[in-house]
């Protein structure tokens, strides 16, 4: 069976995490619109591992959580008998570093307590030394920040005062009038009480990640394919783009690696994760 090379491996992957749908990127790279998907989801897998065994003993200092709404298949009102549990809204968990601005863990589920668990014990275990935290009112956060940490973590809440929807009723959405900060555990700084970061970095999401752009056709029909673009679109973040503030990659800064990665790299990792499998003889039945 015929198979792309690295460079054409690498174009279609670099088409993928600019936001352009698999589609189109069939159409621009001239390639059949299966052997994008099949790419796409092997580029998906092998960045979720890559990351999940080199973003460990991390410096981060200063940590911002978040959570960001899409929704695989259907809206959450829509989603048939058949399809629930495996559709509907799917809510993405975001920690980054305030310094570095890596994104060292992230979770795809929906937005209950066990998944906060989930996704701050990640977190719990990638860390070198105590951090302060910052997240929004959002109480999921008490019980697995609590639980991950104990007392040995510097926690607030950035609580926002909402004012009433406007005159166009349920299809308003209440203005933000004020925010204040909230101890939880520890001594956090306050001047360093926030969540701008991580919400820009959530629109940095919506922005380059294809399924997350809002009135389009182009979400997630099952909640794998979903977490799989996840997983790629941050492996160009922490490790191919350059912070504009930064001047280096986030995961250089962070000293996770000691260049700026491109997309060559992840078509070489896929190529690397194939090259056991090419090496194997033919199969001989085992005797009896």
């Amino acid at each position: 069976m015929n198979k792309l090379d690295d460079i054409k491996r690498a174009q279609v992957l670099t088409l993928l995490i600019e936001g352009m749908s698999l589609r189109a990127t069939s159409r621009a790279a001239d390639v059949s619109y299966n052997t994008v998907c099949k790419l796409f989801a092997e580029a998906g897998r092998v960045c979720a591992e890559y990351q999940d065994k080199a973003l460990v003993d991390l410096p981060c200092k200063r940590l911002q959580l978040d959570e960001i709404w899409s929704f695989v298949y259907a809206k959450q009102k829509n989603v048939p008998e058949a399809k629930k549990g495996s559709a509907g809204d799917a809510w993405t968990w975001v920690a980054i570093d305030a310094d570095t601005k890596l994104v060292p863990s992230w979770r795809v589920g929906d937005r209950s307590t066990d998944t906060a668990i989930e996704f701050v014990s990640d977190i719990s275990k990638r860390l070198r030394n105590r951090v302060q935290i910052t997240t929004d009112g959002h109480r999921p956060y008490l019980e697995a920040i609590e639980g991950a940490f104990g007392a040995d973590v510097d926690y607030a809440m950035l609580i926002k005062v909402y004012g009433p929807a406007g005159e166009a009723g349920r299809y308003s959405q209440p203005e933000c009038i004020g925010c204040y900060g909230k101890k939880v555990e520890g001594r956090p700084d306050a001047r360093h009480v926030s969540t701008s970061f991580v919400e820009r970095q959530n629109l940095t999401m919506r922005m380059s990640i294809r399924r997350f752009t809002r009135l389009t056709n182009a979400f997630s029909r099952k909640l794998e394919n979903h977490a799989l673009s996840v997983a790629l679109h941050y492996m160009h973040y922490n490790f191919c783009r350059i912070h504009k503030s930064l001047r280096v990659t986030p995961a250089m800064a962070a000293g996770v690696t000691d260049r700026v990665w491109d997309m060559s790299d992840v078509a070489a990792l896929i190529a690397a994760q194939e090259a056991p499998v090419a090496k194997r003889g033919p199969y001989k039945k085992r005797a009896a």
